[in-house]
């Protein structure tokens, strides 16, 4: 889908608040509330934008312990993958997870109520899963930017 300028500050501003009224979009965009409306439909349609969601403070929810953990497989049986991918998809403490070059083969973001709890994810979880063959863990100190609006 090609964007064009108005599509931008439509996607911006509804990063910062998808709550914002469609009649109060369509005056910061200078648009018509239908023609915003129809507009927004086809980014939606379009798989721009993919979902509309609230952003939530994990420590006010009890989850006080944050860490970025670097998964090494044993090998990279196709089958061994797939279970280790739709068990981190099932994990509720996993709340991103990525599969990257270098050392690591993928990098799950990892929410927990505290260190004990962590410990508890590494070995009734991870180390449980066949595929995986260690992990290094780098305990987040504080969070400097989370949630960065997507922009093009």
């Amino acid at each position: 889908m090609d964007l064009d300028d108005r599509d931008r500050r439509i996607v911006t501003l509804l990063q910062k608040d998808s709550r914002i009224s469609n009649a109060d979009l369509a005056v910061a965009v200078g648009m018509s509330a239908s023609a915003l409306w129809r507009r927004v439909r086809a980014l939606e349609e379009g798989g721009v934008i993919e979902r509309y969601g609230a952003v939530v403070d994990p420590a006010a929810m009890g989850l006080g312990f944050e860490a970025i953990v670097h998964v090494h497989l044993t090998r990279h049986d196709p089958d061994k993958i797939v279970e280790f991918i739709s068990a981190v998809e099932a994990s509720a403490a996993v709340q991103e997870c990525y599969a990257t070059t270098g050392q690591a083969d993928y990098h799950l973001r990892v929410l927990t109520r505290d260190l004990a709890a962590y410990n508890d994810f590494l070995e009734r979880f991870l180390f449980r899963l066949s595929a995986v063959d260690s992990a290094q863990t780098n305990v987040v100190l504080r969070t400097v930017k989370r949630n960065g609006p997507v922009t093009g």
